[in-house]
C-alpha cells in the first residue's frame, strides 16, 4: 500500500471528506459523513440502489454513454474513436481490457505522441478472468463492457492535470450531470498494477456499487520494483454500465443494459413469471455471490440464503436459471463483436477465446433448453448494438457463418467426449482410483473441447465422482488471455537465437508436401527442458497474413 499522503489530496481536504477505516475489509476510504463505518463498496455495504436510484432520473445505456462524454468534452477534452476489442498492436495481450491499453506500450513509453491530450473515449472491452462471476453478481461482473476513460499524459515539460483535478471532474460528473448526492460518494483507497506500470488509485463508490476507478499511473513495474516514470499519466475508468444500472435501480445491471432481449431469453425459457420481489432481495446481496475470492458457489449461495433466511439448495434452484440467462445475454454481445473484427475460431490464442465463449453460451442454453434459439439471439445483438457500432452489420453473415461452423464442431465433440470420459474412467478404475484429477479435467476440455460438465455426468454412471471448480472457466481463460511463450523463458527472441546458432537449418517439409500429416525428425537439441530442436519438421510456423 501507498502511504497516506498519496491520497491526501487538496479535494478530499477543501470538501470537508475525512479519512476513515471500514470495519469490514479495513480499507481506507474518504466519505463526507463522518458516521459511515463501512467503505461504501459491497460486499461491506449491500446495494441499496436497487428500486432506489439516487441519480436525479434514469438513463438508458446510450444517453449515459454521451452524458459522459459531452461532460469531459465541455472540459477541454478531446473525443476519440474506441480502438478494437482485439488488441493486435499488443505482443503481450490478445483482447482490449481497458482504455489505458489503447496507449501502452507506445504512449506510456514516451514513443509516440497520444492522440490528444487530455482525450475521452468510451471504450469496449473484455475481461475474462471474471467470466464464472457473470450472472452470478447480478452486473457487477462482465465479460463485455464499455470502459469509460479520461485521460492526461503529464510530461516533465508540459502538465496537464494530476490528482485534484482528476477527483474534482468525477465528483462534478456524478453530482451535477447524474444528480447523486454527495455525501452518498466514498472513495476507496487503493493500488493498481498493469500492463507493466502500476500507481495509486482511488474507487469511487455510490450505494454499494464501485463505479470507478481513478489510477494516478506514476511508476513502471522492472522485477519487483516500482521505477519513476518520467510521464505521469491519469488514467480513470468509468463503468458505463455500472453507471446505467445506479440510474434505472433495476434488478439487475442484465435488465438496464440488454432489456427486450433479456425479457426474451427469459420468456424463451419460461422464466417471465419469476418472483421478482424475492429477485429483488437476493439482487441486493449479489455481491457477495464473487467466486474470485471463495471458488465455490454453494457456500456463496448459503451466505445470501442465511441473510434471507431461507434454505440454500432452494434459492441455487430459482438462481441458476436467471444467473444463465443474464451471461447468455453477456457472453452473445462478447462473441458479436470479436467476430466483427474478423476473429476465426480455433484453438490458439483470441481464436480460443471465442470458441471458449461460444461453447460456455451453447452449454447455458441447454441448460435452460433454449439452444436451439441461439442464432436468433445473435440476430438481436447485433440489431441491438449496430447503431452505436455500424460495422458489426457488414459482418453479421460472417458472424452467423462462423458460429455455425462452431456449433456443429462443438455437437460432435459432446458425442466425441462421451466415449473418450468412459475410457479415461474405465482406466482410473483399472489402477484404483475413482475421482478424476482437475489435470485430468482440465486436459479433457483444453485439448478436446469436452466440457466439465459432460465429464460429470459419464463419472456418475461409472460410479465415481467429479469435483469442478466454480472457477473452472476463468481458470481455463486465464491460461490463454495474453501470449506468454517466449517472455516467460527470453527477455527476446534474439536470445533464444543464441542458443541455436551452432545448429544445422531444420528442413522445412511444409514446403514440400503441404498435406504431410506425419514425419519423423531427430532431436538436435533440447533448450531449458523446454525447447526442442529438430533436423525436419512439418509443424507450420504461426506467421501473418
Amino acid at each position: 500500500m501507498f502511504p497516506e499522503s498519496a491520497y491526501k489530496i487538496p479535494f478530499f481536504l477543501e470538501n470537508d471528506f475525512v479519512r476513515k477505516k471500514c470495519k469490514h475489509c479495513d480499507s481506507y476510504f474518504w466519505t463526507q459523513n463522518s458516521d459511515l463505518d463501512n467503505c461504501g463498496d459491497a460486499p461491506c455495504q449491500e446495494y441499496t440502489f436497487i428500486g432506489n436510484p439516487p441519480t436525479k432520473r434514469s438513463f438508458t445505456f446510450e444517453e449515459l454513454r454521451e452524458a459522459f462524454l459531452s461532460f469531459f468534452e465541455k472540459n477541454s477534452h478531446t473525443r476519440i474513436n474506441p480502438y478494437p476489442v482485439i488488441a493486435r498492436w499488443r505482443d503481450d495481450l490478445f483482447i482490449t481490457i481497458a482504455s489505458i491499453a489503447n496507449f501502452q506500450p507506445f504512449v506510456t513509453e514516451g514513443l509516440i505522441p497520444p492522440p490528444a491530450n487530455p482525450l475521452v473515449i468510451t471504450q469496449p472491452c473484455l475481461r475474462f478472468n471474471d467470466i464464472d462471476n457473470v450472472g452470478l453478481t447480478a452486473g457487477r461482473h462482465l465479460t463485455i463492457f464499455e470502459m469509460g476513460g479520461a485521460h492526461a499524459f503529464n510530461y516533465p515539460k508540459k502538465q496537464v492535470y494530476w490528482k485534484n483535478q482528476t477527483l474534482t471532474l468525477h465528483h462534478n460528473f456524478l453530482t451535477d450531470v447524474l444528480g447523486i448526492d454527495s455525501s452518498l460518494v466514498t472513495y476507496k483507497e487503493g493500488i493498481w498494477s498493469g500492463g507493466g506500470n502500476a500507481g495509486p488509485d482511488v474507487e469511487g463508490c455510490v450505494c454499494g456499487l464501485e463505479v470507478s476507478t481513478l489510477v494516478f499511473m506514476q511508476y513502471k513495474v522492472v522485477g519487483n520494483e516500482l521505477i519513476d516514470m518520467p510521464i505521469k499519466i491519469v488514467d480513470t475508468g468509468y463503468g458505463i454500465e455500472r453507471f446505467c444500472w445506479l440510474s434505472q435501480g433495476s434488478l439487475s445491471g442484465f435488465h438496464a443494459l440488454y432489456g427486450s432481449l433479456l425479457d426474451k431469453i427469459l420468456n424463451l425459457s419460461g422464466l417471465n413469471n419469476i418472483d421478482k420481489k424475492f429477485l429483488f432481495e437476493s439482487s441486493k446481496l449479489s455481491a457477495i455471490m464473487n467466486s474470485e475470492f471463495v471458488p465455490d458457489r454453494m457456500s456463496l449461495r448459503k451466505r445470501v440464503a442465511k441473510k434471507l433466511d431461507m434454505n440454500y439448495y432452494e434459492l441455487d434452484r430459482f438462481m441458476v436459471p436467471i444467473e444463465s440467462a443474464y451471461a447468455i445475454a453477456d457472453h452473445t454481445k462478447a462473441l458479436i463483436f470479436m467476430l466483427a473484427e474478423g476473429v476465426v475460431p480455433s484453438n490458439t490464442n483470441e481464436g480460443y477465446l471465442i470458441r471458449l465463449l461460444m461453447r460456455r453460451v451453447y452449454k447455458l442454453l441447454s441448460l435452460i433448453g433454449i439452444e436451439s434459439y441461439f442464432f436468433e439471439i445473435i440476430n438481436e445483438q447485433i440489431d441491438r448494438w449496430v447503431p452505436s457500432f455500424p460495422y458489426i452489420k457488414s459482418m453479421q453473415t460472417e458472424i452467423l457463418d462462423a458460429l455455425s461452423v462452431e456449433v456443429k464442431k462443438y455437437q460432435l465433440t459432446l458425442k466425441r467426449g462421451i466415449g473418450l470420459s468412459k475410457r479415461i474412467a474405465r482406466k482410473l478404475k483399472l489402477t484404483g482410483k475413482h475421482e478424476v484429477p482437475l489435470k485430468t479435467l482440465v486436459e479433457l476440455y483444453d485439448s478436446h473441447g469436452i466440457p466439465p460438465e459432460i465429464v460429470k455426468d459419464v463419472l456418475q454412471t461409472e460410479g465415481m465422482t467429479l469435483h469442478i471448480p466454480d472457477n473452472f472457466y476463468a481458470m481455463i481463460a486465464k491460461s490463454h488471455i495474453s501470449p506468454t511463450f517466449l517472455k516467460e523463458d527470453f527477455d527476446d527472441v534474439s536470445k533464444l537465437k543464441d542458443k541455436v546458432s551452432e545448429i544445422k537449418k531444420t528442413r522445412q517439409l511444409y514446403f514440400e508436401n503441404s498435406y504431410l500429416k506425419k514425419f519423423k525428425a531427430v532431436v538436435l537439441k533440447v533448450i531449458d527442458k523446454r525447447f526442442i530442436v529438430l533436423d525436419k519438421t512439418a509443424f507450420y510456423p504461426e506467421s501473418g497474413g
